[in-house]
């Protein structure tokens, strides 16, 4: 390969091209410096600003936006709104101006609100680009200058410090006690450790520690190192495009909704030739009368409450998920949680606390408990559940004293809210000495910083007597070697190494993070050297730390195992701390569960992750590009995929999920933008509560369409029988158009505010290819139907033969069709059992309101001039209302005889 390849392969691309930055951590100093064109001196203010007109600025683009009259036209790419809107243009050429614009304006309303509630996940994009440094210190013309971040360009040697948000991809040159904030890259939830080294190239993202990337936050010490990548081509640029380039997938209900709307549209269609065909050869009908009757029959046949009633409910089950710390961003992911089989779950941050805590403490004698979790300085240090006193235990003060005094971090507590100043690492052991009572009244008189060489820290402390003591934290290995001595019940004794390799070794299966401590007498002068603890050392034990799970986490796991539905744990971490945590949490039942790493997801093929998806739940060392594949293969599996993420590095996994859920509290902006739900308390549990929610709201929404379509199938029966036995048209098309929307915008609704039933959370997910409308479901649709279409029949010629006039007939007919949905919502109530009992009429109010508002409606429909005017309808006399109240209640009466055989025969 050569040189101006090389540069060229580093250059920010539209096409992804970046395999020169991702072997640059696999590649040494010399080399990468040879290959970019450019020393350890920098490069020149000219040769600088050439590379810039190359590679184009340093920064991520901005996503392309689609205008808001292109978001609303897109709401009318529905099939069934292209009949609506066929026969509104049908109706305005016969020149029934009314009548258009009553159905047009069904057609807008439903887009309208289809467009002012459209989730968008656009604006993640704009929140990674938020992420990228502002400026950096970089090394031109021999000097030291700060320049903007957006002119940094590859080969530019940069300077980083503590605190700074690195400005590009950087291959380090030098370092000193680098370490660097990825959590939100590789979900490691302590600062790594860099060095210049460079490692295999089949290196997952944290554990390349000879590399810094765009977009993380130095934690402590200074660097030095050379661009590799800028603009998209960096790390948090791939993340963007992946983003931008992965296709959301519809929930459930919408994919199920739109097949329906599809096969009704077929069926109407059909439907309305054939009438057209014999209403013109059998009876003669005119043209004009024929497409009357033909439009008729359609909007009789289009559900159109069902938009209305679904997103009515979807928006009533945001806000009831909000009460539950669930906030919801794109509508139907309220829906599509109800149906998740499989959540795949970070560890950091959502599993887990994302706050480093000391769990276990081991000296010669004993092993030693600590209660508690995060920095909060509560609980204690126990032996078998019993609190122990430091004055009882020498060799565990002497350990707990050692990691106070070797120690930078401290604790504040903010609004209830212990949080910790410094590493987490020693913010876990802050709090473990607060939990032991430990008072350090030492004074430090020197220091020798943990660095990444060495692997520990060294502090030269005076006690109040004036003893010098070197107090030493870090490696077990490090400090084991160096150590001559340990400390049993506070004398020293020969240092018993195979013991503590033991130790080390079980503390570690734990998935436990191990420190040790050790120390010695100072007979020197003011400072510490490295030489002054080469050897001699006292070694005191170790302390197992660990980023604990959240306890209403596990419990929310077993429910959703109960529930059917498995959690998968995939996270950047280590596969030892990861199989560990998955089986505390009851993941999965063994620490010895098969797990797979990054490295190992990456050589299978396609198909064979397919096949191990279905028995693997641990994934460790997993990058963005692993955790798609993941998804991707669940989903080819018919799993509906719920993934959670707090980190950048989740989101193109969030988009590309059935549904994303994003922590709120501590996730980034960019994990935010692209979930549908995010949760306000970063609580697993929450997920769980939701879920329930989400089955509930599914509940309602399928009674909601058992509901309407009997609605529409009664509406159409009376326009068909009409037209083949050839007689007036019963209904007028915007007669039709009312009943629907009125019964849709108010009955529907009532079923929305249903309660959950029985055992919600027992029952298996429901399989992602069940429709909406099952094959149980289509005899009641059609007994409905024909009971309300022949009841609203029989009124409409018990009118025309009782001698009133036609639009008194049709008023009639109406009120008929509206009674016997009145009814028929009785039934809806319980769809799996008798609805003759009292609880029919308690136990939602909302039924009783939507009653009164439909009677209200009626009432001004039938007897306001302005609706008589504008539906064709007419004053009906009290008999009307008689004979309508009574035929509901024949029509409520024979459901439910039909549901007592149906549930007899097991339907």
């Amino acid at each position: 390969m050569t040189r101006e390849g090389n540069v060229s392969e580093a250059r920010p691309s539209s096409s992804g091209d970046g395999d020169f930055a991702g072997l640059a951590h696999a590649r040494s100093r010399v080399d990468i410096l040879a290959a970019l064109r450019t020393s350890a001196e920098g490069l020149t203010s000219a040769e600088a600003a050439a590379r810039l007109a190359r590679t184009g600025p340093n920064r991520l683009p901005a996503p392309p936006h689609r205008s808001p009259v292109m978001l609303f036209l897109a709401q009318f790419n529905n099939v069934l709104i292209y009949i609506l809107v066929a026969a509104a243009v049908l109706k305005a050429i016969l020149g029934d101006w009314i009548d258009a614009a009553v159905i047009g304006a069904v057609a807008i309303i439903n887009s309208v609100v289809g467009y002012l509630q459209e989730g968008k996940a656009e604006k993640a994009l704009d929140s990674i680009r938020e992420m990228l440094s502002v400026s950096a210190r970089v090394l031109r013309d021999g000097q030291w200058t700060n320049v903007d971040a957006e002119s940094v360009v590859p080969g530019d040697v940069v300077r980083i410090g503590s605190g700074d948000r690195v400005p590009a991809d950087l291959r380090l040159l030098e370092v000193n006690n680098l370490r660097v904030e990825e959590s939100a890259l590789t979900g490691e939830s302590v600062p790594a450790a860099k060095d210049v080294t460079h490692v295999e190239s089949d290196a997952g993202l944290g554990d390349r520690t000879s590399m810094v990337y765009s977009g993380t936050i130095v934690a402590a010490g200074t660097g030095v190192g050379v661009a590799t990548a800028t603009g998209t081509a960096t790390e948090i640029g791939r993340i963007q495009t992946m983003i931008s380039e992965v296709e959301g997938i519809d929930t459930p209900l919408t994919r199920k909704l739109g097949q329906f709307g599809r096969q009704l549209s077929v069926l109407i269609l059909a439907m309305a030739a054939a009438m057209l065909i014999i209403g013109r050869l059998i009876h003669q009908f005119t043209i004009e009368e024929l497409i009357s009757a033909a439009i008729g029959f359609a909007v009789a046949a289009i559900p159109e409450g069902l938009p209305a009633v679904v997103t009515v409910t979807l928006a009533l089950g945001v806000q009831q998920m909000a009460r539950r710390n669930a906030i919801t961003r794109k509508l139907p992911a309220v829906e599509a949680l109800g149906s998740v089989t499989v959540i795949c779950s970070d560890k950091t941050g959502t599993l887990t606390r994302n706050e480093m805590t000391a769990r276990t403490v081991v000296t010669t004698r004993h092993v030693y408990g600590v209660t508690g979790a995060g920095y909060a300085p509560l609980g204690d240090i126990e032996i078998d559940g019993a609190a122990v006193a430091l004055d009882d235990h020498p060799d565990l003060g002497a350990l707990v004293h050692v990691m106070a005094l070797c120690n930078d971090a401290r604790l504040t507590e903010v609004d209830g809210h212990w949080r910790v100043v410094g590493e987490p690492t020693e913010g876990a052991l802050r709090a473990l000495a607060h939990k032991a009572g430990i008072d350090t009244p030492m004074r430090r008189i020197d220091e020798l910083p943990f660095d990444s060489a060495h692997k520990f820290m060294v502090t030269l402390d005076e006690d109040p007597d004036g003893g010098r003591w070197l107090h030493v934290k870090g490696a077990p290995d490090r400090l084991l070697e160096r150590s001559a001595t340990q400390l049993r019940g506070g004398v020293a004794e020969p240092l018993d190494t195979p013991f503590w390799h033991a130790r080390i070794d079980e503390l570690s299966r734990r998935g436990l993070r191990v420190l040790a401590a050790a120390r010695r007498a100072h007979h020197g002068g003011d400072e510490a050297g490295f030489g002054d603890v080469e050897d001699g050392l006292e070694f005191l034990g170790v302390v197992g730390i660990v980023d604990p799970p959240r306890p209403e986490a596990v419990d929310a796991i077993a429910n959703c195992h109960s529930a059917g539905i498995r959690v998968k744990m995939i996270t950047g971490d280590h596969v030892g701390t990861a199989k560990a945590i998955a089986h505390e949490m009851g993941i999965v039942e063994s620490a010895d569960a098969p797990a797979l790493t990054g490295s190992e997801l990456q050589a299978m093929s396609q198909p064979r992750l397919r096949e191990a998806v279905g028995e693997v739940d641990v994934y460790a060392r997993t990058s963005p590009e692993h955790k798609i594949r993941i998804v991707s293969a669940l989903q080819a599996e018919g799993q509906v995929v719920a993934m959670t993420g707090d980190g950048v590095n989740d989101a193109p996994a969030l988009t590309r999920a059935d549904i994303g859920v994003a922590m709120g509290v501590k996730g980034t902006e960019a994990t935010k933008e692209a979930a549908g739900i995010v949760l306000a308390d970063d609580n697993f549990a929450t997920i769980e509560r939701a879920v329930e929610e989400g089955r509930r709201i599914y509940d309602n929404i399928r009674k909601s369409v058992l509901f309407l379509l009997p609605a529409n199938g009664s509406q159409s029966l009376v326009i068909l029988v009409a037209v083949l036995f050839g007689f007036a048209l019963p209904l007028q098309p915007v007669q039709i158009l009312w009943v629907n929307l009125v019964t849709g915008v108010t009955l529907a609704l009532a079923l929305v505010f249903e309660n959950a039933e029985d055992g919600l959370m027992s029952r298996p997910p429901r399989p992602a290819g069940q429709p909406v409308v099952r094959l149980a479901d289509v005899s009641m649709i059609a007994l409905v139907s024909v009971l309300v279409a022949g009841a609203a029949l029989a009124v409409y010629f018990l009118g025309l033969a009782g001698g009133y006039p036609l639009p008194v007939a049709q008023t009639a007919a109406v009120n008929m069709l509206a009674l016997g949905q009145l009814a028929y919502l009785f039934n809806c109530r319980f769809v799996n059992s008798t609805s003759l009992r009292p609880a029919v009429l308690r136990g939602n109010p909302w039924v009783w309101r939507m009653a009164a508002a439909l009677l209200v409606l009626q009432l001004v429909f039938i007897y306001t001039p302005f609706m008589n005017a504008w539906f064709h309808s007419a004053p009906i006399p009290l008999l009307g209302w008689l004979v309508g109240l009574a035929f509901s209640v024949v029509i409520f009466l024979v459901v439910e005889a039909a549901k007592a055989v149906g549930l007899r025969l097991g339907f």
